[in-house]
């Protein structure tokens, strides 16, 4: 593996873990797709750092099960703006 791409994996880790984002916010804030950076905290950053990528799914494992939380939240602040 390049060492860039396993310098980024670790980059996305510590930022998704510090900042407890999502996967669709540290691919915008990397400026990268999502696949890219689940594939990089998934499956490249285990071979690199295994307790890193563990921690780093902690928090993806959080964010998925509050991830129909947010997207109520979401449509409910939408039509509150399209009929308030």
């Amino acid at each position: 593996m390049k060492g860039y791409i396993e310098e980024r994996a670790i980059e996305i880790a510590r930022y998704i873990i510090d900042n407890n984002t999502t996967v669709r916010q540290a691919a915008k804030y990397f400026g990268i797709s999502k696949s890219t950076v689940h594939k990089d905290v998934t499956e490249r950053l285990e071979k690199i750092n295994a307790s890193l990528a563990a921690e780093t799914r902690k928090v993806l494992d959080v964010n998925k099960s509050e991830r129909h939380i947010r997207g109520g939240l979401a449509t409910k602040e939408k039509y509150l703006h399209m009929h308030g």
